[in-house]
C-alpha cells in the first residue's frame, strides 16, 4: 500500500470542525451508522467507521465522504481525532501519530491503493488542537474492482491503527 503524510495548518488550510450540525456520535450510538449516507451506500466504509469508533479504538470519527474522482477509481476521507482529550494538543503529536501509521501501512502488500494522512487544526466543542484527515483511494478495472480494492484498503487501514493517539509517545519515538 502506498502511504504518506503531511502537516497542513494555517493560511486558510481546512480545519476539522468535529461537532458540526450533522455529526453522528458513533462511539455513543453505534446503531445510528445507517444515518450516515456514505456508510449506508458502501458497507466497507461502515465497517471502518465501526472499527474507528469502537470501544478499543484510540480514535473517533467526525466526518467522512465517498466519491469517484475518475473512472475506475473510488476514494473516501475520514476526519479522525484522539479519544483522550478530543484533539491532539500539539501538532507534533498528530505528526508522530501519522508517521507511525504510515510506517505500519507501508508494510501492507496491497497494490492499487493509496492513503494520505493530513495533520490539521481541529475544533471539538471547547477543545482546540489538531486532528488527522485520512484520504484513501483505489483503482480497479472498473468501478466494482475499485470498490473491492478500496474495501480491502479500509480493512488494512483499520488494522494498522497505532495503539495510542493522545499520549504523545508516537511523536517522541520518532524524534
Amino acid at each position: 500500500m502506498e502511504a504518506d503524510w503531511e502537516v497542513e495548518v494555517g493560511g486558510g488550510s481546512p480545519v476539522i470542525e468535529a461537532l458540526w450540525p450533522g455529526f453522528v456520535d458513533l462511539r455513543l450510538y453505534p446503531e445510528r451508522i445507517g444515518e450516515i449516507q456514505e456508510a449506508a451506500g458502501f458497507p466497507a466504509l461502515a465497517g471502518l467507521l465501526r472499527s474507528l469508533n469502537g470501544a478499543g479504538s484510540s480514535l473517533w470519527t467526525a466526518k467522512c465522504d465517498l466519491w469517484e474522482p475518475e473512472a475506475n477509481e473510488l476514494a473516501c476521507y475520514v476526519d479522525l481525532l484522539p479519544v483522550a482529550d478530543a484533539v491532539f494538543a500539539h501538532w507534533e503529536q498528530a505528526e508522530g501519530y501519522c508517521r507511525e501509521w504510515v510506517a505500519r501501512l507501508a508494510r501492507v502488500p496491497l497494490p492499487d491503493c493509496r492513503v494520505d494522512l493530513v495533520a490539521r487544526q481541529a475544533i471539538a466543542g471547547e477543545a482546540e488542537g489538531f486532528g488527522v484527515t485520512a484520504y484513501l483511494s483505489a483503482t480497479g478495472r472498473d468501478r466494482s474492482g475499485a470498490a473491492e480494492t478500496l474495501a480491502a484498503a479500509l480493512v488494512a487501514f483499520a488494522g494498522a491503527i497505532p495503539p495510542s493517539a493522545a499520549d504523545g509517545k508516537a511523536a517522541s519515538k520518532l524524534q
